[in-house]
């Protein structure tokens, strides 16, 4: 079985959902929701829409979790609170399209450098509450490694197994462009049999770029042969265009037979 291309673009979340159309005509299997925007599942006539509309093609469908302003480690009991409720309440309404929700970690705000095991702890708090909601509704919340921002936790392929370790309902989502930026993309290969879910982009290794695959320094050929030795599942492309994802689905086909 060879992995399945989904596309994914967090840069058109407040673009008509009308450009979901072309992902199915450029060849893509499927569509990563990057529930924000336009496309948060907890808003009625947004959820309305998004049914509308995969009801309408053949595409498979995957949901990446809101992030923006939330934060699964703060020491901000009020924030912290609404930062579960929120993944929580994507998750219950994703299970009715889906059953692969990705999730970000939390980071050490100013007050959590002051205490960063108490961060760890209150993120691990998080992730326990979090997976007994995708436990009720069927679903397999993914954490993903972050970028090469040192507030981030999980940006370490040891630190994110760790954090998900014994918790039930929750699996790892490997982001190879993220792994990029911190200098991993090896490490995160020798651990990709521990992935559930996987996302591809790239970048010249200091920022997050969401380039096509191709345009930056991953090494394809290498990583698309090591990631199917290993792993059968979806596969989302994230990019910022239609003309570039059809040509990251190229080089897909290319380098991930």
């Amino acid at each position: 079985m060879s992995p399945i291309p989904f596309f994914s673009s967090s840069a058109k979340v407040w673009e008509d959902i009308t450009w979901v159309y072309d992902i199915e005509d450029a060849g893509y299997a499927g569509w990563e929701i990057v529930a924000d925007g336009n496309y948060r599942l907890d808003d009625p006539v947004c959820y309305t829409r998004i049914r509308e509309v995969i009801a309408s093609t053949h595409l498979g469908i995957s949901v990446h979790a809101p992030y923006g302003d939330l934060n699964l480690a703060t020491l901000n009991d009020p924030i912290w609170h609404e930062s579960v409720r929120q993944v929580c309440a994507c998750i219950d309404k994703a299970s009715n399209l889906t059953d692969r929700v990705t999730i970000h970690p939390g980071y050490l705000s100013p007050a959590g450098k002051l205490m960063p095991q108490r961060a760890w702890e209150l993120q691990k708090e998080a992730l326990h509450r979090i997976g007994k909601c995708a436990e009720n509704c069927s679903v397999l919340a993914c954490l993903e490694n972050m970028v090469g921002i040192k507030e981030f936790l999980c940006r370490d392929p040891g630190e994110l197994i760790g954090m998900v370790e014994g918790i039930d309902g929750i699996g790892l989502t490997f982001d190879f462009g993220h792994a990029n930026t911190v200098g991993k993309v090896p490490e995160f290969l020798t651990e990709v049999g521990h992935a559930n879910h996987i996302h591809i982009h790239d970048n010249n290794g200091k920022s997050d770029e969401h380039l096509a695959l191709g345009d930056g320094t991953i090494n394809w050929q290498v990583a698309g042969k090591a990631i199917t030795a290993r792993y059968k599942g979806v596969i989302v492309i994230e990019g910022r265009s239609i003309p570039e994802a059809k040509k990251s689905l190229a080089g897909f086909k290319e380098w991930f037979v």
